[in-house]
């Protein structure tokens, strides 16, 4: 039997746009790890698995708040602050990911923190102006 798959190339990220990140399990994933109170009885290697996969929708979500914003005019003051958060954000995420509860929380912060602000930026994008 023969593996078959397809490369698609999408450098401007149209495809990205269209199909956005599944939101709800990111959601689920936050509130748990955010929940733990102590040792929540992972091994490292667990740990660092879910830091990954929050860095990953971190990465995802950023790129959402990035469209989004470029949506508004250079001045308004929303696009102005997403501009600082992806900032923050590129620093943050460029720290090694670490299999610890501490580093795991980071990254679920950041990933809500980027959901709140993608859903200010998308409040804040005016609707399309049609004439009848």
């Amino acid at each position: 039997m023969s593996s078959r798959h397809l490369v698609l190339h999408d450098p401007e990220g149209h495809l990205e746009a269209k199909f956005p990140v599944d939101r709800a399990p990111h959601e689920c994933l936050i509130k748990a790890v955010l929940g733990w109170t102590g040792d929540p009885g992972l091994t490292t290697a667990d740990l660092q698995q879910i830091a990954l996969l929050l860095t990953g929708a971190a990465r995802a979500v950023a790129d959402d708040v990035r469209r989004a914003a470029d949506l508004l005019p250079d001045e308004h003051a929303a696009r102005a602050l997403a501009d600082v958060v992806l900032d923050e954000v590129d620093g943050r995420l460029s720290v090694s990911v670490e299999g610890t509860v501490r580093c795991v929380q980071g990254r679920a912060r950041l990933v809500r923190a980027l959901y709140e602000r993608l859903d200010r930026l998308v409040g804040a994008v005016p609707e399309p102006v049609t004439t009848s």
